[in-house]
């Protein structure tokens, strides 16, 4: 009973708190954010979350410890998710960058954001979060963030009765901060919700959700890397002048 009153109090309080929490807007990357004219850039991951098995909808509190009980052998499974996968995104952004002439440090600890204090202003496009530490810390003048705010698995009830089956899920953002007022010059949400054809409930190992668990997270990267890559220029084809009749 104590480990499901806890289940309950722990989504309950993620309910709560995501109704709270007022969400950027996205932002599609500006012209100053990269490149020789961005000064020093820092890119860093957030600290990732644990791999877990979240409900949606049962809204309830009976409803929640049921649901709960229902999935308690695939969150305990999701719980073993490795995320290698997310922690090479750095080298990658880094590498997409220089090519575009940026000043790169790549920062090898991940950022824990609840150190970081509130911002005081409350401007459109600021970030809610202090990072102007980071300025100084790292010799930098913007930092690129990769944020997996949840992942693991996601399924949906109405009350008690489940209306999906498991599927892969992974929720998360990037952004650039400019250090000299904490706005953002790049805000993107990455939501990947990736189902499976094959039988899901095949414990202890879900095959099938376990695949479809690496390709969200396949799938996010190529989300997070694509605002870096350059621009395929068109090939200009000259069209062959033809032999003038004789």
């Amino acid at each position: 009973m104590k480990i499901q009153f806890g289940l309950v109090v722990a989504c309950v309080t993620l309910i709560l708190g995501g109704c709270a929490a007022s969400q950027p807007k996205p932002l599609y990357l500006t012209e100053n954010a990269v490149g020789p004219q961005a000064g020093r850039v820092g890119i860093a991951i957030a600290q990732l979350p644990e791999a877990d098995t979240h409900v949606r909808g049962a809204t309830c509190l009976l409803c929640i410890a049921v649901a709960a009980a229902a999935n308690s052998s695939l969150t305990s499974y999701a719980k073993t998710l490795p995320q290698d996968d997310l922690a090479r995104i750095k080298d990658e952004l880094a590498e997409s960058l220089r090519k575009k002439g940026t000043e790169v440090l790549v920062m090898t600890e991940a950022i824990n954001l609840d150190d970081l204090p509130d911002y005081a202003s409350q401007a459109p496009n600021t970030a809610k979060k202090d990072f102007s530490r980071l300025r100084q810390k790292y010799n930098i003048d913007r930092v690129l963030v990769v944020q997996i705010k949840s992942l693991g698995f996601v399924r949906t009830y109405a009350g008690y009765i489940p209306t999906s089956p498991p599927r892969a899920m992974l929720e998360g953002a990037g952004y650039v901060v400019n250090l000299k007022n904490n706005a953002y010059e790049w805000y993107e949400l990455v939501n990947i919700i990736q189902g499976t054809d094959a039988n899901w409930d095949e414990p202890p190992k879900f095959p099938g959700l376990t695949n479809a668990y690496f390709q969200s997270l396949e799938l996010a990267r190529d989300r997070f890397l694509q605002p870096f890559k350059p621009v395929p220029t068109e090939e200009v084809r000259e069209t062959p002048q033809q032999d003038s009749a004789k």
